[in-house]
């Protein structure tokens, strides 16, 4: 199977599509990036961006010295910095600074601004540890915040603002696709009971006994995940319908429970990408040992091929960085050749794609293969 392209990442990545100088100076960008983050993160956090943006025809150097109390230095440092970024925009003829489209979006776009926090806080000093993490298959970078063989058993150990901008990242783009997921799961697909595979705090689960009262969730994670997640919705609407069953999938001996009566579906949400690919495919075996003909496997990601606009694509395919350096050292943001593989090996087959959910999730929907 060949890789296969959403138009609007055909173009851009099978053609050239810049001039020699334009790709010279995106080469320098590349070259010079690690400070062009630092600059710009900092453009925020000072508050320079946001004065910019609230100014009346812009402000000149001194303004936003006496404005945030930094040196003339530190201004003059900052400014002509991000005026060759590309985030500000000077009038010649008075000194004055002003946002550019691009300044515009990084203090308005809110995934930019919950990337930021996340790169900063999170990976920044991780990645300098990339290829060890690539060549080791270890999350190397994971070392400066402890001894943990991934970020998932050191979440409630890590510091507080680092532990803030993970879970900042973690809830954008899952809780945005949320509402259209649920409409196409109880209401599209006329699904009463589900697998939750990974269901964390139970926070999906929730939202599913809320919006079907026919709804029954079983949620499938670690056992002491299982214990975190009955704390958290004992009491809430529809807890009654929410059961546990602790699991380790990772053990080769681990098998999905049995459903008493019939499963409608099993529910996979940003769940896959933890693993390796090899990973994957025993994850998804077990899970198609208790699917008979009716049983169908919903997989919600943000396949990196399937986004309707290219940064999309970008911000996917970067963040597999995150997984190699700090999460696991061996997953990724997979792309639907990776799932089609994982599921043909696993002996299931994709019967229907739902596309451009939320901040570009594709919810996969899948059955069990004829031929196994």
């Amino acid at each position: 199977m060949s890789m296969e392209l959403f138009p609007s990442l055909k173009k851009k990545y099978t053609e050239e599509t810049l001039s020699a100088r334009d790709a010279q100076r995106q080469a320098e960008f590349i070259a010079w990036g690690p400070i062009v983050f630092q600059v710009s993160r900092l453009m925020i956090k000072f508050g320079i961006l946001d004065m910019l943006r609230e100014s009346d025809g812009g402000l000149t150097r001194q303004e936003i010295s006496e404005r945030t109390g930094l040196s003339d230095y530190a201004v003059k440092c900052l400014t002509e910095a991000s005026l060759t970024i590309g985030t500000l925009l000077v009038d010649t003829a008075t000194d004055r600074f002003t946002l550019s489209k691009t300044g515009w979006f990084l203090l308005n776009d809110p995934a930019t601004r919950v990337n930021i926090d996340f790169n900063h806080d999170v990976n920044y000093e991780g990645w300098f540890h990339l290829e060890e993490s690539l060549v080791n298959g270890r999350p190397e970078g994971l070392k400066h915040f402890g001894s943990w063989p991934t970020v998932y058993e050191g979440l409630s150990s890590l510091p507080d603002q680092v532990r803030k901008s993970w879970f900042a990242f973690d809830h954008f783009y899952s809780d945005s696709s949320f509402p259209e997921a649920l409409s196409l799961l109880f209401d599209h697909h006329g699904v009463r009971t589900l697998y939750d595979v990974g269901g964390n705090t139970g926070k999906w689960a929730l939202r599913c006994v809320s919006y079907s009262r026919d709804a029954e969730v079983t949620v499938l994670d670690l056992p002491q995940q299982i214990s975190m997640m009955e704390d958290n919705i004992r009491g809430k609407e529809g807890a009654e319908r929410i059961h546990g069953h602790g699991i380790d999938l990772l053990d080769e001996r681990s098998t999905f429970p049995p459903y008493e009566g019939t499963l409608d579906a099993i529910w996979m949400s940003q769940f896959l990408d933890c693993f390796s690919m090899e990973q994957i495919i025993d994850i998804l075996k077990k899970a198609r040992s208790i699917m008979t003909g009716d049983t169908r496997l919903f997989i919600m990601e943000t396949l990196w091929d399937r986004q309707r606009y290219e940064p999309a694509a970008f911000c996917l395919t970067m963040t597999s960085l995150y997984f190699t350096a700090i999460a696991n050292g061996n997953s990724k943001m997979y792309n639907t050749e990776d799932m089609t593989y994982c599921l043909r090996q696993a002996g299931m087959e994709i019967e229907q794609i739902h596309d451009h959910l939320g901040q570009g999730h594709s919810i996969i929907v899948c059955k069990t293969s004829k031929q196994q």
